[in-house]
């Protein structure tokens, strides 16, 4: 007796599945990875990336490249997820940790076709991750500090950014080294070595109404008030309908509105504020009354501009001007506001409550300025995170050289399949000296050559890398080419995790698209159906 067939799927919906799944995952990382490859090291090439709104976007850094090509395979995803990870968690290293995770893959690939299992290839990458992080080479991962400038957009201003990095990041609490109190401006115009670091909280000028002028532009040690209320004259005609019988009537309901608003300013200039922010407007009628008693306002400063502020001054946000005690009210020693370029900022120095500044970039185009900040952040994370673990290793390509001597050397201990495993995992971190060469225009095959035979030493090889300034190799830790090991860790740790993840996926499952109600008409009128 025949069965009955059993339809679990919906019509139309994709689905691949077994070796060759594996093999079009595999083949779809390596072309990503291909995409952000160049943009690797001092000598990385930039892209220039247009989105769907035709914003023009220049950089060379992993994550951003990938967010914004808007990739679509399923399995891809991966490599953009673990760049994203790494930006999140140690802000550099994005374009190696989706190098290596492709690598990884691609070394591998041919034992998947000749009917390697994959769980035994996950099964030995997995030892090889735990090898290089947690046991005999966690010695070798703490020992130096970091540098994340010399490949990119502002290699050339290195000495001039680094001090503005390690003094921003020097300037935060070190119990909490919290990102988030440096803020940045972009300021078009000017030279890069232009940009200038404030030792507070800085932002641009708030839309301006008649009697803005007249306010006095400089404090010394003022009382700052925070608000969330909105300071401008509203007619109740605008929120509801007002019937009146008499023009003393409406007059009566005339003046409710102006003794409303000149009540709450009242209250304000009680306080003695000198400086009031609001996150919602300030209209001309409230900024001409606090001019006329020598006050500074500010309505529309932006949220995250007036919480830094808030962290920085003291104080809190109010939502009434009822009831304003003065330990709600913040102060710092100076206040001013001061051209920059073609701004103005409003510039609050000397904040006692927290450790915060403003790093405000110069430079020409917008997408050029918006690539110094990508920059800037990978340097301040790592700079970070370089005072918070206190251990650093050699980059250009030294400390992978080094781990995969030491794996090549642990496999020839280990039996069975596991052994050409752990071989391919050490050959795969040979991508990014190679890739380094690559993009240098240098002979990899030839210093990859003399980099083996410098770690196969017994000692004094172990730091050595690729050397940009010689077109050959050198000892990279007294060269100062340095990076914090945790972005060693974190790329070996997240690479291999999406390899494993990639590697345990043996079929996709891809739902139809849902038709538009125009293309459904579309289809029937293909069918005959009659057009109206």
């Amino acid at each position: 007796m025949m069965q009955p067939q059993i339809i679990i799927l919906k019509d139309g919906t994709d689905t691949s599945q077994g070796k060759g799944q594996l093999l079009s995952n595999i083949n779809a990382t390596y072309a990503i990875a291909d995409s952000i490859r160049t943009t690797l090291g001092p000598r990385g090439m930039d892209k220039l990336i247009v989105d769907s709104k035709n914003d023009v976007t220049i950089s060379n850094d992993g994550a951003t490249i990938l967010k914004l090509m808007d990739i679509v395979h399923p399995a891809g995803k991966a490599l953009v997820d673990i760049s994203r990870a790494q930006d999140a968690e140690v802000g550099d290293g994005t374009t190696s940790v989706a190098l290596f995770a492709a690598e990884l893959l691609k070394e591998i690939k041919n034992y998947i076709e000749e009917g390697v299992s994959p769980q035994t290839i996950v099964k030995g990458f997995r030892k090889a991750s735990v090898l290089l992080i947690y046991r005999e080479f966690r010695a070798l991962l703490e020992k130096c500090a970091s540098t994340a400038m010399s490949s990119k957009l502002i290699h050339g201003q290195k000495d001039f950014f680094t001090k503005l990095c390690v003094d921003a990041v020097l300037h935060l609490d070190q119990d909490e080294l919290n990102e988030d109190l440096i803020g940045m401006k972009r300021v078009s115009g000017g030279a890069m070595q232009d940009s200038l670091f404030v030792d507070g909280v800085a932002f641009k000028k708030t839309f301006a109404y008649a009697g803005f002028e007249q306010q006095p532009k400089a404090f010394k040690n003022p009382k700052i008030l925070s608000l969330n209320v909105e300071l401008e004259l509203k007619a109740e005609k605008d929120n509801a309908e007002v019937r009146v019988k008499e023009v003393s009537e409406y007059q009566a309901i005339v003046d409710a509105e102006w003794s409303i608003i000149y009540e709450k300013l009242e209250k304000i200039v009680q306080t003695g504020a000198k400086v009031v922010l609001s996150k919602l407007p300030i209209g001309d009628l409230a900024t001409q009354y606090f001019a006329d008693r020598d006050i500074f306002c500010a309505g529309r400063v932006p949220a995250d501009d007036l919480n830094r502020v808030i962290k920085a001054v003291g104080g809190a946000i109010q939502t009434s001007v009822n009831d304003i005690k003065p330990e709600y009210l913040g102060t710092c020693e100076s206040f001013e506001e001061r051209q920059i370029g073609g701004e103005r900022f409003n510039i609050f120095e000397g904040c006692p409550e927290a450790k915060t500044c403003t790093i405000v970039l110069r430079g020409g185009a917008e997408q050029f300025i918006a690539e110094v900040e990508r920059s800037l952040h990978d340097a301040i994370m790592i700079v970070r995170r370089a005072i918070k673990n206190k251990s650093i290793v050699a980059g250009g390509g030294a400390t992978e050289m080094e781990i995969s001597k030491y794996l090549r050397q642990y496999a020839r201990t280990v039996e069975g399949k596991q052994q050409m495993v752990i071989s391919a995992f050490a050959k795969a971190l040979e991508i990014i000296p190679r890739q380094l060469c690559d993009n240098a225009g240098f002979d990899a095959t030839d210093l990859l050559n003399k980099l083996r035979q410098k770690h196969s030493q017994v000692a004094g090889g172990t730091w050595f890398g690729i050397d940009m300034e010689s077109e050959s190799i050198g000892n990279n830790l007294d060269l100062f080419v340095w990076e914090p090991a945790l972005v060693k860790i974190n790329m070996i740790a997240s690479a291999t995790e999406a390899a494993c993840l990639i590697l345990s996926i043996d079929e996709t499952v891809k739902n139809p698209q849902a038709e538009q109600p125009d293309q459904q008409a579309m289809r029937g009128r293909g069918r005959g159906m009659p057009r109206r």
